[in-house]
């Protein structure tokens, strides 16, 4: 089969996944994401991966795969699939009778991209205010040489936060940025020896080398630098450039240990090593910071898998979601006073 082969490859066509329902047939463009061969029960090799489009994912499963075909397919990407919708433990799971890896056209691309529910414009202007709300005259100059780089900042508008995890979608990093900004703002009166230039300054730059690290035109993936340096190295780099940069064209010199510090938030926000962190938080500003980070990306992830900006219209039954390796554990999604 190919993509030009089927009739319903009509855009008008196109039936988004938050619209599907159980026992009915589908088929279209969708990204894939974490293809796998499993192993049934019977020994025989079956396919295992996410299908998504930009109102949701949902398993996918065909039961019969070869390896030459499985090599075919992209682990991450875009393919065109059919079959048919089936409910599985409370949750809709599409049963894949075929599927063919394919490059999409834009028009396809604006259909299978997630992107974030609010606007942008809104969001990047809440950040630039609080950013503007820094007391210390060098964190003040060091913001406005970020937010006057156009062209950066108009990657971090558009840049999703993760390829997969927490806010992947289209303006997901602008989302979790302005969130844990405020998230901050609210806390940071409850512990007063925190400076909130420091930690403000760093929440803003903790995830902006994320602009170099991913692609998104697309779909997401890693950029060369993305694979071979990363955005904790990264964003440690651009901190050093842009305090070069002020100190030049503003005149401005920085406290002795500013920059220093705001590195090592950028370069820790992990927390351990074994999550990516290149060292362990060693100041209160990058321990808030790692748990701030820490506690909005993993609440995001639970709400959108267990209660979704956009719930069904019906209910499939079952109170637990397939189990979510990011968390490492399934969801329960009835409201617990409901």
């Amino acid at each position: 089969m190919t993509q030009a082969s089927t009739p319903s490859t009509n855009p008008g066509s196109r039936r988004l996944i938050r619209e599907m329902r159980p026992n009915e047939r589908f088929g279209g463009a969708f990204s894939i994401g974490n293809a796998q061969m499993g192993m049934t029960r019977a020994g025989k090799p079956y396919l295992r991966c996410l299908l998504r489009d930009r109102t949701g994912e949902a398993p996918g499963r065909k039961w019969s795969i070869t390896e030459e075909e499985f090599r075919a397919l992209p682990t991450d990407g875009f393919v065109w699939a059919e079959g048919e919708i089936q409910p599985y433990q409370g949750e809709l799971q599409f049963i894949i009778q075929a599927i063919n890896p394919i490059e999409p056209t834009a028009e396809q691309l604006r259909d299978l991209l997630p992107t974030t529910l609010r606007d942008p414009s809104e969001m990047f202007a809440e950040v630039s205010a609080k950013l503007h709300s820094l007391q210390h005259p060098a964190m003040r100059a060091l913001a406005d040489a970020y937010l006057g780089d156009e062209m950066l900042m108009e990657q971090f508008r558009q840049a999703p936060a993760a390829k997969s995890l927490h806010h992947a979608f289209l303006g997901g990093l602008l989302e979790h940025t302005l969130q844990l900004l405020s998230l901050a703002e609210a806390m940071l009166p409850l512990y007063p020896a925190l400076s909130r230039d420091v930690v403000l300054m760093g929440l803003f730059l903790h995830d902006l080398g994320k602009t170099r690290e991913l692609s998104w035109e697309r779909g997401f993936g890693y950029t060369d630098r993305g694979e071979l340096v990363g955005h904790v190295v990264e964003g440690a780099i651009m901190l050093h450039d842009k305090a070069q940069q002020v100190m030049r064209t503003a005149g401005i010199r920085f406290p002795r240990h500013a920059v220093t510090v705001l590195q090592h938030i950028i370069v820790s926000h992990h927390g351990l090593p074994e999550f990516g962190a290149a060292k362990v938080p060693a100041t209160p500003e990058a321990v808030f910071v790692a748990l701030l980070d820490n506690l909005d990306a993993k609440t995001a992830m639970a709400l959108a898998t267990a209660r979704p900006a956009t719930p069904r219209d019906f209910d499939l039954g079952g109170n637990f979601t397939e189990k979510h390796w990011g968390l490492d554990t399934r969801l329960f999604r009835p409201d617990p006073l409901g």
